[in-house]
């Protein structure tokens, strides 16, 4: 992880916290209704462990490189390490502020109220005495360590603890809280017109003096370790890549501490204690609040059934020839169709699947599948496809992060059906997001493709913002079967001329598209480049854009997460202009459209402008080649750029401003307006 030079590029770790911090201004937006801006907190804290766990603790591994090695790569560990800590912190006093003046206060004006346990009344403390001995107390595991003997303690990732304090100071305890078996909300139903719910931490809390009967508890603090979650080593690419995944597995649990989060009212010598007991560093403490674990307020209950907390439903959109289509071989082979998800249903890819696995005249289907959902219409249609005799080819990604066990599970279960499953290559991750069906049709095979820029997963699709194009277009379906065909092993390279696919041609046509915007700018001609994506980090990509500004080409960017691009610096960056939206649902489409000369050349797919993504992984960046669907596209585009509610300005100084509205102009929520304008398109009447 090279050190950037500062004046040119942003740390990408430091540009990741800017991006969280838009997540909690979500939080605080009173636009969003309560129980929507609670789930930004969970998305918050959701975020942030996931951060530790991978990105801080690669810092930390860079930590054991040699100085000597370490000033010749300009790598400042910890240097980086201490700003980030900072500036959690500073993020972590917005999040208690948010929580403490604005949630809990707002929640009771709604007559919901959050109790702790010094606040139960008499039936409710009966009530938490029973609760305790039915449901918690047999899933306890205590701990009680005696600081005068040797110890060693262990605890597992993310899961929240009591560190119990005695008046007798060479003990402590550990107590875990079972948060996966008891849930961790409870909700009391003694009053009718006062919703109260407390805490699981509140019960335990209430009732914790039963299991240390003899001993004097003299306080009691919440803790949660985060560990690295790091699995692909160098050694791990011997044998059989799959099977080292799947066992190392237990690494996720077992991993190097990277964060302990601890009440900050836990005493000076009691923090001592703890981290000597963990040996952990001063740097791996992070002080917090009461309660830790805010991801758990995905699940808070709302007994009021008050719809005015919660977002309003968006019913899926009708596609237009889809939805009536009984047909989609037919519908395709006449017209490209373009999919927007959540605005549509992910209805319309388990229905083409589950045609193509019944079809007589289907005899391939090819998919690659990054993050396979649980047991879903798709993953059934295409076992069924199998027992009908089709050749099903799967690729599972075996190192998606967090998602590795359920992913060779789903390719073992397909293996065992008869499919053609190959697990990820060495230092290779597919990514993208494509799907191929061979169909015999007058003697001749005919091809049809669907990419995509989101998952294979129906429960995703309803919360991230993705884009997918159906066809049987010959110049994108003969090179995606080529492409195939290199993940089977039978091509080594798969001969692109208008699919842009990693590691092969994506960076080569993005820097010729680049270039051709400076010389047509040089010439007089407009030049523009229009690009949307996740994150901006690649060097070269971003030295380009810097090269392609100063020649005067006008660049507008849309990136949700982090950049390491600084823009608006005079004589460097300033053509460059980046907006952020940040909205109900996570938006994760790529879209790269270029001025070309008036001639407008458009691309949509699953690669962002990341080394990774361009040089590490197999992505495809697909033209997109339908009149219709490219206006349809670039619609969307133009709405996304004008939003002036939900997009913030990612400037030099990282400020986050929200865009401002001018008097004169409309109010545009990009992401509510592109419903409504896809409702008007795709409209039957």
């Amino acid at each position: 992880m090279p050190q950037p030079n500062e004046n040119r590029f942003r740390h990408r770790d430091l540009n990741w916290l800017s991006f969280n911090e838009r997540v909690l201004q979500e939080a605080a937006d009173k636009i969003n209704p309560l129980y929507e801006r609670m789930k930004f907190l969970a998305i918050f804290s959701s975020n942030l462990d996931e951060y530790f766990r991978v990105r801080v603790s690669q810092l930390r591994q860079m930590k054991r490189v040699k100085k000597s090695i370490r000033k010749k790569l300009a790598l400042k560990p910890s240097r980086i390490t201490k700003q980030i800590i900072e500036e959690v912190k500073k993020q972590q006093n917005q999040f208690g502020d948010i929580y403490k003046k604005q949630i809990i206060p707002e929640l009771a004006a709604n007559n919901i109220f959050l109790l702790e346990a010094d606040h139960y009344n008499h039936k409710q403390k009966a009530f938490a005495e029973d609760y305790f001995r039915k449901n918690i107390q047999q899933h306890l595991d205590p701990m009680l360590i005696n600081l005068d003997e040797e110890n060693e303690l262990f605890l597992k990732n993310s899961i929240l603890y009591f560190l119990v304090t005695f008046k007798d100071e060479n003990k402590l305890a550990i107590v875990n809280l079972p948060v996966e078996e008891c849930g961790r909300f409870v909700t009391f139903n003694d009053e009718a017109e006062k919703h109260q719910i407390t805490y699981l931490d509140e019960i335990l809390r209430h009732q914790l003096f039963k299991i240390f009967p003899e001993s004097d508890i003299t306080g009691i603090y919440e803790i949660k370790l985060s560990r690295d979650a790091e699995l692909y080593i160098d050694d791990i690419y011997e044998g059989v890549l799959a099977e080292k995944i799947y066992e190392s597995l237990k690494q996720r649990t077992d991993g190097q501490p990277t964060r302990l989060l601890y009440d900050a009212s836990m005493p000076d010598p009691v923090h001592r204690k703890i981290r000597k007991l963990l040996k952990l560093g001063k740097i791996d403490m992070m002080p917090g609040g009461k309660y830790h674990n805010f991801k758990d307020f995905f699940t808070f209950p709302d007994p009021s059934g008050n719809k005015d907390l919660h977002f309003k439903k968006l019913p899926p959109l009708p596609h237009k020839t889809l939805e009536k289509s009984d047909d989609y071989f037919k519908s395709i082979l006449e017209k490209d169709q373009a999919l927007h998800f959540p605005f549509m249903s992910f209805d319309y890819v388990e229905k083409f699947v589950e045609q193509a696995a019944a079809d007589d005249q289907v005899t391939d289907i090819s998919i690659s599948l990054y993050r396979v959902a649980d047991e879903s219409k798709l993953t059934n249609s295409l076992m069924q496809a199998l027992e009908n005799g089709k050749n099903v080819t799967v690729f599972v990604e075996a190192k998606a992060r967090f998602d590795e066990e359920n992913n060779i599970s789903w390719g073992r279960k397909f293996e065992e059906k008869g499919a053609h499953v190959i697990y990820s290559f060495p230092k290779v991750k597919v990514h993208s997001k494509i799907m191929l069906v061979k169909r015999q049709e007058n003697d001749e095979t005919v091809r049809y493709a669907y990419i995509g820029t989101g998952n294979f997963n129906a429960e995703t699709s309803e919360i991230y913002c993705d884009h997918a194009i159906f066809t049987a277009n010959k110049l994108i379906t003969k090179e995606l079967d080529r492409l195939f065909k290199v993940l089977e092993g039978e091509l080594i390279i798969p001969r692109e001329k208008n699919l842009l696919i990693s590691p092969f041609s994506t960076r080569q046509e993005f820097t010729k598209l680049i270039y051709n915007e400076i010389e047509n700018a040089r010439d007089g001609k407009k030049a523009k480049i229009t690009a949307k994506m996740n994150s901006l980090e690649d060097e070269e990509m971003i030295e380009l854009l810097y090269r392609a500004s100063e020649a005067g080409v006008e660049i507008r960017m849309l990136i949700r997460g982090f950049t390491c691009l600084i823009p608006g610096v005079k004589g460097m960056s300033e053509n460059i202009y980046i907006t952020s939206v940040v909205d109900r649902f996570l938006e994760h489409g790529r879209i790269y459209l270029f001025e070309n000369g008036g001639d407008e050349k458009m691309f949509y797919g699953s690669a962002d402008w990341m080394s990774r993504n361009l040089d590490r992984r197999i992505e495809v960046i697909s033209p997109v080649l339908d009149e219709d669907i490219f206006n349809e596209f670039k619609d969307i585009l133009n709405i996304q750029l004008k939003d002036n509610v939900k997009a913030r300005i990612q400037d030099k100084e990282e400020t986050n401003t929200y865009v401002q509205k001018d008097d004169d102009e409309k109010t545009v929520r990009s992401q509510y307006a592109i419903y409504d304008y896809l409702k008007e398109k795709h409209s039957n009447d």
